[in-house]
């Protein structure tokens, strides 16, 4: 329980209170529970959490009464926050000095209050948990253990609030960041993809109008700046894609029917020539975010497609669902994954030296945003891989 030394700065007092946001803050029913239960267990009419601000009193909780602001001047809770105690327990019987006094504050006439200073961590008291009653009693030690427990529950409830708050303070700051990377991104994707515009158009120009006084060197390259323009050209699409990907997961959730979902999917895939692709003709999943599982699909398809050079590249795609996660496979007989390399295609602009059936490298972003958005979904992926022998990602996402 509270052991800590009261400071007596009512400067730094008054700091640390605004910390906690508290003041004049509005009902809290977890609040309410807790005055709700000392009333109950010390048998008294009326429990308060009293915030102590600079010149008034206010209650963050009050049962049995209305929760009305009141001077702090001659107040009990100003006098059980000074006193230095772990429970300030007095009744009118002998002080009747401090009753008196107490009269003009309140909406009736007290004869017993016990009240407990909420100290944070550097001893600075925000509030009082306190009870009053009407007439003059007495707590047995167990009153006293309940009440203890109590005031301590609501110090948590003030801790857990404030890191809360300063949690979202954080998150908004963030946010703020966030966008202005991706504003900076999509600058940065529209000022560098219009001279490489340029720079592959020309030097397409200048082979074919040139083509008879080229030898073949120079022809070869030529050909391997349009090949680097049309990468570097990939590379910032894949950026700009990776810090938009965040709007998919703001997407409403919806309860989706997997075939059809897959088959929307597949059919762009399927006109490839020799492209078989397999899914499930059943599934039913609920409150997901689709867009987002559609964005997962459709880059682990298209990864396995692209890195296969069988004559027939095969996709198969199973389902099956637990009473906490939804699971899924993606199989292909691509070219595999070397063992080391399997924690490494996930991250962020973190590339093989394999190449696609294209001859392209590729841009190490689109494992990275498929990631993302699993673990967003509160999900995680794994790869089961062997070189030349294909790839199975195994992930799952939290089912509501």
């Amino acid at each position: 329980m509270q052991q800590k030394k009261v400071s007596s700065n009512e400067k730094l007092r008054r700091a640390a209170l605004a910390e906690y946001a508290i003041f004049k803050s509005g009902e809290d029913k977890d609040y309410d529970q807790l005055t709700f239960l000392a009333a109950k267990i010390c048998q008294v009419p009326i429990a308060k959490i009293s915030i102590i601000g600079k010149t008034n009193v206010w209650y963050k909780s009050a049962y049995g009464t209305q929760p009305a602001e009141i001077p702090r001047e001659n107040s009990f809770c100003e006098r059980a926050m000074n006193a230095g105690e772990e429970i300030f327990i007095i009744n009118s019987q002998e002080h009747p000095k401090f009753f008196e006094c107490a009269n003009n504050v309140y909406d009736r006439e007290f004869h017993f209050y016990a009240g407990i200073p909420l100290l944070n961590t550097n001893g600075h008291a925000i509030a009082v948990f306190c009870i009053f009653d009407t007439k003059i009693r007495k707590l047995d030690e167990d009153q006293k253990k309940s009440l203890l427990a109590l005031a301590n529950q609501s110090m948590n409830l003030f801790e857990s609030r404030k890191h809360k708050t300063k949690l979202q303070h954080v998150q908004r700051k963030l946010k703020q960041k966030y966008n202005e990377l991706e504003k900076f991104a999509s600058l940065v994707s529209h000022d560098i993809k219009s001279p490489l515009a340029n720079i592959i158009s020309l030097t397409e120009l200048l082979k074919d109008e040139n083509k008879e006084k080229l030898d073949d060197q120079s022809r070869q390259y030529l050909d391997f700046l349009v090949e680097s323009s049309y990468s570097l050209r990939n590379y910032v699409d894949g950026i700009l894609s990776f810090y938009r990907s965040d709007h998919i997961l703001e997407k409403d959730f919806e309860d989706v029917h997997l075939p059809t979902l897959l088959k929307r999917i597949t059919d762009l895939y399927v006109l490839e020539e020799n492209v078989e692709i397999s899914y499930p003709d059943k599934g039913h999943l609920k409150n997901i975010n689709k867009a987002a599982l559609s964005q997962v699909f459709m880059n682990l398809i298209s990864n396995a497609l692209k890195y296969n050079n069988e004559e027939v590249r095969k996709v198969d795609i199973s389902f099956k669902t637990t009473t906490t996660y939804y699971w899924f496979e993606v199989s292909d007989n691509g070219i595999g994954i070397n063992k080391n390399d399997k924690e490494k295609i996930f991250q962020l602009f973190s590339t093989l030296d394999a190449k696609d059936r294209y001859g392209n490298p590729g841009s190490g972003i689109g494992l990275a945003t498929v990631k993302k958005h699993i673990e967003q979904m509160n999900g995680s992926i794994d790869v089961i891989s062997e070189k030349g022998k294909g790839s199975t990602f195994k992930f799952k996402i939290k089912r509501p």
